[in-house]
């Protein structure tokens, strides 16, 4: 991941009540991470629109079959 250099103007209290909120104590990784949670809310957010939208038709038995494999019963001679 590329690093970017920034300056920034941003108000003194809410940086330290995050960073008190969160245990951080550069304000580097308070912004850091509030971006990343605003990303990851947004992806989260776009897949439950998408909840009912999408058709996925898998054979989930056959797809846990694998060519080689036989299942051991447990307790048993294999």
């Amino acid at each position: 991941m590329r690093h970017m250099r920034t300056t920034l103007d941003l108000p003194e209290g809410l940086v330290n009540e995050a960073k008190a909120i969160l245990g951080f104590k550069s304000k580097t990784d308070t912004i850091v991470f509030a971006l990343n949670e605003i990303v990851r809310r947004d992806k989260r957010r776009k897949l439950i629109a998408m909840f009912g939208k999408v058709k996925i038709d898998i054979d989930l038995d056959k797809s846990r079959r694998r060519p080689g494999y036989r299942m051991k019963r447990i307790g048993g001679n294999g």
